[in-house]
């Protein structure tokens, strides 16, 4: 197991304190890849030094530092150049790695499926590709434990045209998945979708799992779900939508792990409504919503409609806390996957929007034509019914898919009469 030394670099003592809850989730990030966190440290320093990051004399307390707990790794909270990791790996005397790289391996061992796979390989060559220069001796060690795992270290041995080789051929792959994605999302086109998205351990899975019924890992460790996974859901008798699980999302998530995850992150692109779930009892809540709406901005999801949705809320103590978030974030929904509290008014709530989206119209049947009746109603909500004259006449809500293919069917048939009926107004 790797014993490891976590620092972050301050530029105020003010600053000293975000800085400490960073590396407390840097801790857990730690742990999550199999790594024990020895120490943490901040220094507080008004600029970066450009060859070793840190102040040289902090450097050199770090190299006590991991000698008499004998630690043997040292993660930085922030991004390293490669200029910066090895001159300080040469300073401490151990192995050196960022946060990116902390992130990339944690993604390397959750990866289950081919593509995740695909993915994780693409980022991690991307991300070391840039690392190598030097010396072949630095390229040819090898070693294991945190920061080493993925597509192995065989990979830095080989030189730079081998790996740009590797990498086409990963992305070729990735481009024939979103291919293939891109198929299935227009055989299934007439659904609405929603896709749960937010900060890591939001409690995404646990919600999928109640909702769509599905056997989604549950683990609370970090980064546990990597694949999008999708179920149908029937939200009412009348709307059937698709509802998308996704990766989660965290501070300072490697741009190489973006780029890679295009395929996975279109179902978060293409969503007719993202539901952004924030754990309300995260104390650093606030934050983690702010980094959420960054990350989609990054990922080209800025313009799809989104529904804020706190989770743990069977975890919340303080009705002051509460009543704070519900006067912060006007039209949130609050519920709690494992109690089912609030569940009903997050199905009120997509019912709503879902039907602000659907059209109405007015059917007027024969009414011994009762499998006509039938086909009717299955193309919605029934709005009112009413028979006279043997008649029936049928107002109905559905979907324009679904309502426009049950008036072409209809067509040719005597007796039938069919109007547009809009809504009423506000």
């Amino acid at each position: 197991m790797s014993r490891a030394l976590l620092v972050g670099l301050a530029s105020s003592n003010r600053e000293r304190w975000v800085r400490a809850d960073s590396l407390d989730e840097l801790g857990a990030l730690t742990r999550t890849a199999g790594g024990e966190v020895v120490e943490k440290l901040v220094q507080v320093r008004d600029r970066i030094d450009p060859a070793l990051y840190f102040g040289r004399g902090f450097a050199r307390r770090l190299g006590e530092l991991c000698f008499e707990a004998a630690v043997n790794l040292v993660i930085v909270d922030e991004p390293l150049s490669p200029t910066q990791q090895r001159n300080l790996e040469r300073e401490v005397g151990v192995r050196v790695i960022d946060r990116s790289a902390l992130i990339l391996d944690i993604f390397a061992v959750h990866a289950r499926t081919a593509e995740a796979r695909l993915q994780v390989e693409l980022a991690q060559l991307e991300y070391r590709q840039s690392r190598l220069v030097g010396t072949r001796e630095e390229l040819s060690r090898l070693g294991g434990g945190i920061g080493t795992r993925g597509p192995g270290e065989t990979q830095l041995e080989v030189d730079r045209r081998r790996i740009r080789q590797r990498i086409t051929a990963l992305r070729r792959g990735l481009e024939k998945v979103a291919r293939e994605r891109a198929v299935q999302c227009r055989g299934r086109s007439h659904l609405p979708r929603v896709a749960l998205v937010g900060y890591t351990n939001a409690g995404k899975s646990t919600l999928f799992n109640r909702l769509a019924r599905a056997r989604v890992l549950v683990s609370d460790r970090l980064f546990a779900t990597l694949d999008a996974n999708t179920r149908p859901w029937q939200i009412a008798d009348h709307i059937r939508l698709l509802l998308t699980d996704t990766v989660g999302f965290i501070r300072h998530l490697p741009h190489e792990l973006i780029a890679s995850f295009r395929a996975t992150l279109a179902e978060v692109r293409d969503a007719d409504l993202l539901l952004h779930l924030a754990d309300a009892t995260n104390p650093r809540l606030d934050a983690t919503i702010d980094v959420v709406h960054d990350t989609l901005e990054e990922v080209g999801a800025s313009g799809v409609h989104r529904q804020l949705v706190f989770t743990k809320t069977d975890g919340l103590f303080d009705d002051a806390g509460r009543a704070r978030l519900e006067r912060l974030y006007s039209g949130a929904v609050f519920l709690s996957a494992l109690t089912g509290e609030g569940i009903e008014d997050l199905k009120r709530e997509l019912v709503e929007r879902i039907e602000s989206g659907m059209i109405a119209c007015r059917f007027s049947l024969p009414a011994e034509r009762q499998d006509l009746v039938h086909r009717v109603r299955r193309s919605g909500r029934v709005l009112s019914e009413a028979g006279s004259g043997g008649r029936v006449q049928l107002t109905m809500l559905g979907f324009p898919e679904d309502i426009g293919r049950v008036r072409s069917q209809l067509v040719g048939f005597v007796g039938v009469r069919v109007s547009d009926r809009p809504l009423p107004g506000p």
